[in-house]
């Protein structure tokens, strides 16, 4: 179905001027920044993290820092069980100003963490606190800053504007990638270790500031204003679970596919170059750089093209294109540095797709009073399943069978699933979010 296809809403909704506009896109994308400027300082520092908190062995330090990165999302859905709520009922901006705090607090006070040589096992158990304050603040985040933006940008142009906060991402992430290749060229291997590995998670603090001042200073959505204006509550958890399930589901569903193959080709993609590939340390920080360079310059493209052809089919090329080449293509990245590159690069747009349309799609499937709550929850309880875990499970896949491509086969099996829940989503470019697409499935 085309975004012409899809009917328009008889109401009016207000809209909020460009330069409003802006303001929110830059203050929902510093957000996800600084969330995602946390994961790429964790996953392309994790060998020395795991050297200074860790005991034991390098591959089963490495292996203990990979599941204490995962910990962090088994926290995630109770953030969205908080946070979502909350935010549905006071308003998004007062939500975000507060998760931005935390989140950039938490990833400043990793790096003040002592090392195992000094604290013993009180280094891997802060840590392991301070990756759950993340977690829970991260839970009313994404789902926050999603909504946030998609409830500001225009009907017709949701897919381009929303676009902007997985640029966000993608920005977040590269510069803590950078940031880190960057100290590790310029302070050497051994001063990193001891360390080095700590700078970039102090740059945290200044992004939470600036973040919290932009979302502060907004108003909150106008979608959100006109339902407050009506005097339209918010559902209760039980009534959100029984009245919304089926939104719920789609979202978690597609939400396996997604961030299966997000945090496979981001976050542990740098560990799998070193350690299985054989690539430098040096040039496994390069490969993800350079691939989400690439990306970013297509996300605002494939975020407009959705606005144009619709949310299902651009999320359909993404998981059929994915289920058949990412084993050609891990295949093409184990023959050294120039195929890694050639490889993640392709692999890399051909997630695109599913990753600029995100804040356009999950939003819009649910109404108003239970968009906040119903995105946050469904959303991270699949991502604390099958996203955190993924750079986990992918290494032990390998360590239990002993074959380099089972992260592929991993990233194949969540598209199917994909596959599956993009059957029962229906169609919402151009839709207002004044609507409701499961309103006449619920009547009936």
């Amino acid at each position: 179905m085309t975004a012409s296809a899809v009917p328009a809403s008889p109401a009016v909704p207000v809209q909020a001027d460009k330069a409003t506009l802006r303001r929110a896109i830059a203050a929902s994308a510093l957000g996800n920044a600084t969330e995602w400027f946390d994961y790429g300082i964790y996953a392309y520092g994790v060998t020395y993290i795991s050297a200074a908190l860790f005991p034991g062995e390098v591959d089963d330090a490495i292996l203990f820092a990979l599941a204490t990165f995962a910990i962090s999302f088994l926290v995630r859905p109770l953030g969205g069980l908080f946070w979502g709520p909350l935010g549905d009922r006071l308003g998004r901006k007062s939500v975000l100003a507060l998760t931005i705090l935390l989140m950039s607090g938490a990833t400043l006070a990793v790096g003040l963490i002592p090392a195992y040589a000094q604290i013993g096992w009180a280094a891997p158990a802060l840590l392991i606190i301070l990756r759950m304050v993340q977690g829970f603040s991260t839970g009313g985040e994404y789902g926050g800053a999603a909504t946030f933006m998609a409830e500001y940008a225009p009907d017709a142009r949701r897919g381009f504007y929303g676009s902007f906060l997985e640029f966000g991402t993608l920005a977040g992430f590269s510069f803590g990638a950078a940031l880190m290749l960057g100290f590790s060229l310029l302070l050497g291997d051994a001063v990193m270790h001891a360390w080095g590995w700590r700078i970039p998670f102090l740059v945290a603090a200044p992004m939470g500031l600036i973040g919290m001042y932009l979302r502060s200073r907004m108003e909150d959505t106008p979608v959100f204003r006109d339902q407050a204006a009506e005097g339209r509550g918010s559902p209760s958890l039980s009534r959100l679970l029984r009245d919304h399930k089926r939104p719920m589901l789609v979202v978690g569903g597609l939400v396996v596919a997604l961030n299966v193959v997000n945090y496979t080709l981001l976050s542990y993609m740098p560990t799998y170059l070193q350690r299985r590939i054989g690539l430098s340390p040096d040039e496994a920080l390069v490969v993800p750089i350079i691939g989400m360079l690439f990306m970013m310059l297509f996300l605002p493209i494939a975020g407009h093209m959705s606005d144009r052809v619709g949310r299902r089919p651009m999320w359909r090329l993404s998981l059929i294109g994915l289920l058949v080449a990412v084993v050609p293509l891990y295949m093409l990245m184990a023959r050294g540095l120039a195929g890694a590159i050639i490889g993640f690069v392709l692999l890399g747009l051909l997630y695109v797709p599913q990753l600029a349309t995100i804040s356009a799609t999950f939003p819009a499937l649910f109404p108003t009073a239970a968009r906040f709550a119903g995105f946050a929850i469904a959303y991270n309880l699949s991502t604390s399943l099958f996203g955190g875990t993924a750079p986990a499970i992918g290494s032990a896949l390998i360590g239990v069978t002993g074959n380099e491509l089972m992260p592929a086969f991993y990233m194949m099996a969540a598209c199917i699933i994909g596959l599956i829940a993009l059957r029962f989503m229906p169609e919402t470019a151009g839709r207002s979010l004044h609507d409701d697409p499961f309103e006449g499935e619920r009547a009936a």
